[in-house]
């Protein structure tokens, strides 16, 4: 694999450099972060487990609560808020990685250098979430009006089926994709950054987004990889949580280190 060459992130010297990777960059990442997870799969899987376990009580109380059109948009949504879920896999994989003690605890309640920047960091996603949700009833509205939801079983035949349910998930798509790619961008390596590093967030998303642009096309291939992860782990009803997610945040962290540090996946 050739050597990653630096470039510096343009705000000020004391920012991150950024390194080009090879376009398969995303697999060897994939495969340092499937070796931390059975290195201690006492606490990935127990990781995964809780976010499948919290991901199937919410949707069993949107049910509940006769708000069944909202599970669609939730389910996209995840993806958004997945790297500030994924902290404590990050934590994980850096202790493994300089020897110290791993453990269920440790991951999570994590002790992060810029704690005040990173909960910043958390209200934006959290924010762009709400948006994402906001967008999504006003895409329904645009097709279908005010009418109630008719129900989950009905609106798969809906959506698929009909040709405002074509338009509502074209339309919807496109909004959702560019409200995901934006994300994507701004933190895909600012989470782990801040984690790690004493910055402010804007240092640390421009510099995500510095990072993103210089390796796009292993980024494009990164993402593609977290959206079929992620949607195996929803549609097997969470059950693929349990593994895709500790893959994913395990994995990630081997990115920020490649991309942002300089360090090979294969180096520990």
């Amino acid at each position: 694999m050739a050597k990653a060459k630096s470039i510096p992130v343009r705000r000020a010297a004391a920012e991150p450099a950024v390194h080009t990777v090879q376009p398969d960059a995303p697999w060897a990442w994939l495969g340092a972060g499937w070796r931390d997870l059975w290195a201690v799969p006492q606490v990935s899987l127990a990781y995964g487990l809780l976010f499948a376990a919290i991901s199937g009580v919410l949707t069993w109380s949107l049910f509940h609560l006769d708000m069944q059109y909202m599970l669609m948009p939730m389910a996209a949504g995840f993806m958004l808020v997945g790297p500030m879920l994924a902290v404590g896999l990050y934590e994980t994989s850096r202790r493994l990685a300089t020897g110290e003690t791993v453990g269920l605890g440790p991951a999570l309640f994590v002790k992060t250098r810029s704690p005040a920047q990173l909960a910043f960091l958390g209200a934006l996603l959290m924010l762009m979430l709400l948006a994402w949700i906001r967008i999504a009833q006003l895409v329904y509205a645009l097709f279908f009006g005010l009418s109630d939801f008719p129900g989950f079983e009905q609106s798969i035949q809906l959506v698929f089926f009909t040709p405002e349910g074509l338009g509502m998930l074209a339309v919807g798509s496109a909004a959702g994709g560019v409200i995901a790619v934006g994300v994507f961008a701004v933190a895909a390596f600012a989470v782990p950054m801040l984690m790690v590093r004493e910055m402010d967030a804007v240092s640390a998303m421009i510099a995500s987004v510095a990072a993103v642009r210089a390796n796009l096309w292993p980024m494009l291939v990164w993402g593609w990889l977290i959206v079929v992860m992620t949607a195996v782990g929803i549609v097997t009803l969470y059950v693929g949580l349990i593994v895709t997610f500790p893959l994913l945040g395990h994995a990630t962290w081997h990115a920020y280190r490649q991309v942002i540090d300089g360090v090979e996946p294969d180096a520990g």
